[in-house]
């Protein structure tokens, strides 16, 4: 059993040792830098030095010698100039908001979720680029998800973007060979993402396609299921919160600039380091159910899983999904411009998740799937009603995806990472609960309707959904 903190310690200490002048770039060598992405299958020592380097880039308070800042340039997902320099190196609201990743996920430990004071600001519009605000006229505010998991997470919607992609196809087929429109029901590991039609033309009719784009493509990360990858989030997440650019999407190829944010620093991260922190990240170990002492509480919580079912909450937050395959590669097949492509790489990085200890704990069905345990079905929902509107608080469409629409939240490690809802702002889970409209009106409404014990049934299994300190 392997404590987060001891591998981190353990990745740490070739480096305590360096005067606070050395840039990062430099002090990693001490861990075995990747320059470049990793390739093949990670394992033994190879993937402990690779996973060692993710942690200690996770864990790192990046300086403004390694890079930290953007002075002239924005949050953007784009690689966005500035139309003035950024009045400070800090700010809470527009960004850069944080030294280091673990600086917001940290709860229960390293990785986890952030409490109220972490909240993040996501902006799709740059005129004011370094708003001083938290007005939701400028931005939407964020809670900070845990990691936990984020490997199977990604793998499952992988898997459920190829069945529906795959469905696309063969209606396309189906409609040329008929020469007749096709309607085909878009349904994966037991979930609906509603019909497509496919006309012998080739035009697909996508009106009544439901919680996945267009593209049918899942992306699972972030409260509205705008991210495809863990590539893409740590990217993202890297010039975001800490100024720190990937070469990759704001070096040379794509921006003709070394140095896109000029801030002195060239090749802030190389794709080797974004490869080491989408390692770790991927290979987080599952939540679990908790096994608590207290016989009272083991009681009701088994009678809280059973109105978990019978109020409806499974029919979206899932107990379980199937996982074909457990071998996690990087880049994704669903990587795009601006992040490094598996058309890129002649052998992707593969590292074969169920090898890990914490994977032995994961159930298989009958046909050898692994039942990941994560309480959500990867598809947007609308969570506000005339009536219920607590969640309706945002402004900015994201993405194209309307304000009042998110991501089933997946359950998993709930125990953990209180406050709740995508802005954390509600202390306790009877308040979510009570705070769900829209399509889960339903299911808030039966909870509402039960009695006290009843309530307090469900709230003692959902606290029972932990992460654990050891993988």
């Amino acid at each position: 059993m392997r404590l987060v903190a001891a591998a981190l310690l353990a990745a740490l200490t070739p480096i305590v040792g360096w005067a606070e002048d050395t840039p990062w770039a430099e002090k990693t060598h001490a861990l075995g830098v990747f320059d470049s992405p990793p390739a093949g299958l990670q394992s033994g020592d190879q993937l402990d030095r690779l996973l060692d380097l993710g942690e200690a880039l996770f864990a790192a308070p990046f300086t403004t010698l390694d890079g930290a800042g953007r002075p002239r340039a924005t949050q953007a997902i784009l690689p966005t100039k500035t139309k003035r320099p950024l009045r400070s190196a800090f700010a809470r609201t527009s960004g850069p908001d944080a030294n280091s990743c673990a600086s917001c996920h940290n709860q229960p430990v390293l990785g986890g979720a952030g409490d109220f004071t972490m909240n993040v600001f996501v902006s799709e519009g740059f005129n004011n680029h370094d708003f001083d605000t938290t007005d939701p006229e400028f931005s939407n505010e964020r809670g900070t998800n845990h990691l936990f998991g984020a490997g199977l997470i990604e793998l499952l919607a992988r898997e459920i973007s190829f069945d529906l992609i795959e469905l696309r196809r063969d209606a396309l087929s189906q409609a040329r060979a008929s020469n007749a429109p096709i309607v085909t029901t878009l349904t994966s590991k037991g979930i609906s993402f509603g019909t497509l039609t496919a006309h012998p033309s080739g035009i697909v009719d996508l009106g009544d396609i439901s919680g996945v784009d267009a593209d049918l493509v899942v992306r699972p990360f972030t409260q509205k299921g705008v991210v495809e990858s863990l590539r893409q989030f740590s990217i993202n997440a890297m010039n975001h919160h800490h100024g720190m650019q990937a070469s990759e999407r704001f070096g040379a190829r794509w921006t003709g600039e070394a140095d896109f944010d000029e801030d002195g620093i060239n090749d802030e991260l190389s794709g080797g380091d974004i490869s080491a922190l989408v390692a770790w990240q991927a290979t987080l170990p599952a939540p679990r159910i908790w096994a608590p002492d207290s016989p009272q509480w083991q009681s009701a919580a088994a009678k809280g899983q059973t109105n978990f079912t019978a109020f409806g909450c499974a029919t979206c937050h899932k107990m379980a999904l199937p996982l074909n395959s457990m071998i996690f590669t990087d880049p994704s097949p669903f990587d795009g411009a601006g992040t490094l492509r598996a058309s890129e790489t002649a052998d992707p990085m593969q590292i074969d998740l169920a090898q890990l200890p914490w994977a032995q704990n994961l159930v298989r069905n009958a046909q050898g799937q692994v039942m990941v345990p994560l309480f959500g079905d990867l598809k947007r929902h609308k969570m506000t009603d005339a009536e219920v509107a607590t969640l309706g608080n945002e402004l900015f469409s994201q993405r194209f995806v309307g304000r009042d629409t998110f991501m089933t939240a997946e359950l998993w490690g709930v125990g953990s990472t209180a406050p709740y809802g995508h802005r954390n702002d509600l202390t306790t889970l009877d308040e979510i609960i009570r705070a769900h409209g829209g399509d889960a009106r339903a299911s808030r409404d039966a909870y509402i309707a039960a009695s006290k014990s009843n309530q307090q049934e469900i709230i003692a299994y959902l606290k029972t959904l932990r992460i654990s300190e050891v993988d």
